[in-house]
């Protein structure tokens, strides 16, 4: 069984010192929407390993550098999803986190979860995040974002 623990992870990668961000439209129960990669955090497993894993297997990307953010929020279980836990939480808790990503190669998707991706500017990415919480975890992952690259560039 599932802990209500997952993981948001929003890859990004720079192109002439602009951030694009991955964003993949999940395919859900006729709910399709617009997210980064996605999961849960298996029995004995770290949020970074969790993070790094579904990355993988969400991705086929190997980040070179993973950077979790000081922003987890919850969100209600969704009724389909309860069969998952060992208990009827009321509440899953998402952590986030950054993968910078350094491939020109498109990601490989899984298409039972995702069957579209698309490279976007922070703008662009955030009109088509569906879900308040990842748009938020986009925010505090794309000003972070500005400090790194202003560090590099000094």
């Amino acid at each position: 069984m599932r802990q209500p623990v997952q993981v948001a992870v929003y890859c990004v990668k720079t192109i002439n010192n602009s951030p694009l961000y991955l964003m993949l439209k999940r395919n859900w129960i006729g709910r399709d929407f617009w997210q980064g990669v996605t999961g849960g955090v298996e029995d004995n497993e770290t949020l970074e390993k969790a993070a790094i894993r579904e990355l993988y297997e969400e991705t086929g990307y190997r980040t070179k550098k993973l950077i979790q953010i000081d922003y987890i929020y919850k969100f209600p279980t969704p009724k389909d999803m309860l069969k998952l836990y060992d208990k009827h939480y009321e509440f899953i808790t998402e952590n986030s986190f950054l993968a910078l990503i350094d491939s020109d190669k498109d990601p490989i998707l899984d298409a039972v979860e995702h069957y579209e991706f698309r490279w976007c500017n922070f703008d662009k990415a955030m009109e088509l995040l569906f879900w308040e919480g990842n748009k938020t975890a986009l925010t505090h992952c794309n000003e972070l974002l500005k400090i790194k690259l202003a560090e590099l560039n000094e």
